[in-house]
């Protein structure tokens, strides 16, 4: 599997995009079983959000994984609880203002306070199977706008939710949704040794 996560990592020119190698080969690692598991109703997608990286940085990769491209490399917000540039503290428990770690599959898209927004289920139990009670959600916010990092040199924190821009947010809602595969990536030694499908 080293070798084909070489290539792919290669192939998509992901190093150049600004995604770890490590966030990938956990990302592909966990999407290959998954998908052998049947656990994803739709394989062709996976997300992933490296919250390594700054939030000034593009961290959020939509990659089509029979095309063998990103279709969407852009900007994502964590939980305003997880820290201010960078997100430090993940937790699966309401009221948290945190962002939590791990596999997701998406659900239902749905319109509220945010417009068009995409149902995320936890793949993780203690991890962040709590997220559909917590109501985390993939939606649009101004707050994460390239415009707003030009002008305030910052960008906004979400309520734990992977928020993605506003002026992106619809196509990649109606891309991923019923069924895809999002990863939210930390090189959190917590989540590395508690992951039972990083570790299954």
């Amino acid at each position: 599997m080293e070798m084909e996560i070489n290539s792919l990592y290669s192939s998509l020119c992901l190093e150049e995009k600004g995604l770890s190698k490590n966030a990938f080969a956990a990302a592909y690692k966990g999407y290959r079983k998954l998908v052998k598991r049947n656990v994803i109703d739709n394989p062709r997608y996976l997300t992933i959000c490296d919250f390594s990286q700054s939030s000034k940085l593009k961290r959020f990769y939509l990659i089509d994984m029979d095309e063998n491209q990103v279709l969407y490399n852009t900007y994502v917000a964590h939980g305003r609880n997880s820290g201010h540039e960078y997100a430090t503290r993940f937790s699966n428990k309401p009221s948290s203002l945190q962002s939590s770690l791990g596999f997701y599959e998406t659900a239902n898209t749905y319109v509220g306070e945010h417009g068009l927004s995409l149902r995320v289920k936890g793949l993780e139990k203690g991890i962040n199977d709590k997220a559909y009670q917590r109501a985390i959600v993939i939606h649009g916010a101004d707050y994460i706008e390239e415009s707003r990092l030009r002008e305030l040199k910052s960008m906004g924190r979400s309520f734990g939710c992977p928020a993605v821009p506003k002026s992106e947010s619809k196509e990649i809602i109606q891309t991923i949704k019923d069924g895809t595969l999002l990863f939210i990536y930390h090189p959190s030694r917590n989540y590395q040794l508690k992951s039972k499908i990083l570790n299954g």
